[in-house]
C-alpha cells in the first residue's frame, strides 16, 4: 500500500505487551515503511520533563554569543561532535547534490562513558567514540546524556518492532546494536534576516544515514516526499514523535523499505525574520562492526540482493564526511 501522508502509530498495545498489541502495532509500522518511511508515534514513554529539559538547555545553548558556541566546535570533519555553526553543513551534498550551505546550527553529542577497551578507544572505532564536548551551562550535560539514554532505549524497542514486522525474531537486532555509534543532534533554525540563496532551504533534501531517526521538531516545516511525488508535511501531534527509517534499514530490506527524502522549508516570508525553530534529532547508527546486508526475509526465491554488504561504521563515516565537506569541495578551497 502507498501512503501519501505519514501515519499516526500509538504504541501503547506493543509495549502492554501482549502477542496480539505487539502483532498489531508491527503491522501498522510495516506499512508505514514500505509506504512512506516516515510515521508519528505516541506513547513512547519519553517523559515530557525530560524534552523540556534537554529544549530549555539548548535554547540557552544557541542564544550565547557566537564566539562563545564556537569554544565547543566540532574537532574535524569526521567527529559527530560539538557546535556546527550556520552554512557549515550541506545536507543535500550526502547525495551528490549541490545546494548553499544549510541555514541551521547544531549540537551534537555521541555515546558518553564509554569504556576504555580496545573495541571502543582501537584504531577500528575511529571517530566513533569521540569524547563529547560540553558548554558551560547548568544541567545541560546532565539533561543531554540523560535524553541521549532514553532515545537508545526507544530506538531498541523499535528496532524490535522492525524486527517483527519483518518476520524476524523480536530480538534479531539486538546484538547489532548494543553497541551503538547513535549521534544526539539538536538543530537551531535562526530567524531569516534576509532572503535565502536559491535552492537554500533550513535543510536541504537528503535520506538519513543509518538505522532509524526520532524526532521532535518544535515547528511546522518538516516535509517530506512521496511517491506520488509530492512535499507533504509532517503532521504536529501533542506529544508525538516522528519517526522515519533511514538508509542502512533500507539496505537490510532491499528496498522493501523507504528512506524518504525529506527536507525542511522555509518559514513564510512574513514571519521569516521572527521565526526561530528547534529539533531535537536521535540518529540511531547500529554498532560500527554490524555487516548490514541483505536480511533473509527480504530475499524472494531467485531474487538477488541490491546492495554489496556494508559495516556500519564505514557507510556512517563515507556519508558525514561528504555533508560536512559539502562533497570534498571544502576541502580542496
Amino acid at each position: 500500500m502507498t501512503l501519501l501522508s505519514v501515519p499516526i502509530i500509538d504504541l501503547a498495545p506493543y509495549f502492554a505487551g501482549t502477542p496480539e498489541g505487539k502483532a498489531a502495532v508491527a503491522r501498522q509500522v510495516d506499512e508505514a515503511c514500505r509506504g512512506i518511511g516516515f510515521l508519528v508515534i505516541t506513547h513512547h514513554g519519553i517523559a515530557p520533563e525530560l524534552i523540556a529539559r534537554v529544549s530549555a538547555a539548548s535554547r540557552a545553548f544557541f542564544a550565547l554569543p557566537l564566539a562563545d558556541k564556537r569554544r565547543v566546535d566540532r574537532p574535524r570533519d569526521d567527529a559527530v561532535r560539538g557546535f556546527s555553526a550556520v552554512g557549515e553543513e550541506g545536507l543535500s551534498y550526502s547525495l551528490e547534490e549541490q545546494a548553499p550551505g544549510d541555514l541551521k546550527e547544531s549540537f551534537s553529542i555521541g555515546p558518553s562513558n564509554v569504556p576504555e577497551d580496545d573495541y571502543h578507544r582501537g584504531p577500528a572505532a575511529g571517530a566513533h567514540f569521540e569524547p563529547n564536548s560540553w558548554p558551560d551551562i547548568a544541567g545541560f550535560q546532565e539533561a543531554y546524556t540523560e535524553y541521549f539514554d532514553a532515545m537508545s532505549a526507544l530506538s531498541r524497542s523499535l528496532m524490535r518492532i522492525f524486527a517483527l514486522a519483518l518476520k524476524l525474531d523480536e530480538f534479531f537486532f539486538d546484538d547489532k546494536i548494543d553497541k551503538h555509534i547513535s549521534m544526539f543532534r539538536v538543530l537551531s533554525y535562526p530567524p531569516q534576516k534576509e532572503a535565502p540563496l536559491p535552492g537554500q532551504l533550513r535543510a536541504g533534501a537528503h535520506s538519513d544515514y543509518g538505522s532509524l531517526t526520532i524526532v521532535l521538531p518544535d515547528d511546522k516545516g518538516l516535509q517530506v516526499f512521496n511517491k506520488a511525488g509530492q512535499w507533504v508535511d509532517v503532521p504536529m501531534v501533542e506529544g508525538g514523535l516522528v519517526v522515519n527509517i533511514a538508509d542502512l534499514m533500507m539496505q537490510w530490506t532491499n528496498d522493501q523499505w523507504v528512506s524518504t527524502l525529506h527536507r525542511v522549508s522555509n518559514p513564510p516570508f512574513e514571519v521569516a525574520s521572527t521565526n526561530r525553530r528547534q529539533s531535537l534529532v536521535f540518529f540511531h547508527q547500529p554498532n560500527y562492526d554490524a555487516m548490514v546486508e541483505c536480511l533473509p526475509s527480504c530475499l524472494a526465491p531467485g531474487e538477488a540482493p541490491k546492495y554489496a554488504p556494508v559495516t556500519s561504521g564505514d557507510h556512517l563515516t563515507s556519508k558525514f564526511v561528504k555533508q560536512t565537506t559539502f562533497g570534498g569541495t571544502k576541502a580542496m578551497a
